[in-house]
Formats: C-alpha cells, structure tokens, sequence
C-alpha cells in the first residue's frame, strides 16, 4: 500500500517536472528553437489548428526559424497568427517561406523572462509539495484505519519527503539551466 502512495505521488511529481520543462521550451532566448511556436493556433478554414499542423517549422540559423506553409492560400493567415501572438516576433513572407528573425533580448527583457521562469518553477515546487501533502494524507488515513503501524507510516513520510527532496532540486537544476540560458550574450 505504500508502494502504491509513492508510486502515485511519483508519477504526479514527475507530470509537474515535465510541464515545467515544457513551460520554459515556451520562454523565449535568443536562439530559435521550433518550441516557441508550438502553442500558436492558425484559423484555417474556419477552425483553430496548431501550427505545426498547417506548415513546416524548421531552424535556418541560431536566430532565425524558417516556416513553409503547406497551403500558400494560409500564408497570410500565418503571418497574422504569429503577429497576434505575445511572443513579440516579426514574421517576413518571401515567396513560400516566411522567415522569423530572433530580436536580440534586452537586459530589461532577459530580466523579465528570467522572472517568468522561476514563477514557472515555483508552481512546479507548489505542484510537487502538493502531491507530498497528499501522499502524506493518505498515509495518515491507513494510519486511522490500522491498515499499517505508526512505524510504516513514518518510514512512508520519510521515503515521501526524500522523493519531494529529490524533485525539488531537479526543478532547481532545470531552473539554474534556464537562467543562465537566458543571462547568456
């Protein structure tokens, strides 16, 4: 039974890393990497589809994306997908291909983007104390119902907070990563 607890507050630990890490893929950097456009939905044909489902996003260079639309009759509505979105980038069509130079980010700029990231982190931290709190509950709970000893229940907190531990310095690490990814010149 406690095997099950830690197993589900694992997996619910390692749902809240993954998310992070797709969170700071949306934060931009000065490089261009596909990621930043994977959230971006296009009107085509009276319906919100995902880019990536109406063009082909590859990297030309470190600052540039590269997109070729698969429907030349959607190129503008490309265009003005990117130009709504916050992600404050210029797109410019030539012919088929519309290219999307990365602006270099302003210290103001890396400032905020690095403020956006540790809020991320800090949601994850709040996620994974989440699932502490409920695998620590649910211990609790086989406690009243003397279904284990007070002994097996403080192993299972124990065993819980060192894997709380443990994926709170893996967002920590992955948080390091991104600021100084962003810091970066």
């Amino acid at each position: 039974m406690i095997n099950d607890i830690k197993t589900e507050a694992r997996q619910r630990m390692e749902n809240s890393l993954d998310a992070l890490a797709h969170n700071f893929n949306k934060i931009r950097t000065g490089r261009a990497h596909p990621s930043l456009l994977e959230g971006l939905k296009v009107d085509y044909y009276g319906s919100a589809t995902p880019l990536n489902q109406v063009a082909n996003i590859t990297v030309e260079d470190a600052r540039t994306l590269s997109l070729t639309v698969w429907d030349r009759s959607m190129i503008s509505d490309v265009e003005k997908a990117i130009y709504k979105s916050d992600l404050g980038l210029n797109p410019a069509t030539a012919g088929e291909v519309i290219r999307i130079p990365m602006p270099m980010l302003t210290e103001e700029t890396r400032k905020g983007f690095t403020r956006q990231a540790r809020q991320e982190a800090e949601s994850a931290r709040v996620s994974v104390r989440n699932a502490r709190r409920d695998a620590m509950g649910m211990l609790k709970e086989l406690v009243k119902e003397k279904e284990i000893s007070e002994d097996e229940e403080r192993r299972g907190h124990d065993e819980v907070q060192k894997l709380t531990d443990g994926f709170v310095a893996k967002i920590e690490k992955l948080l390091a990563g991104k600021e100084a990814d962003l810091m970066e010149i």
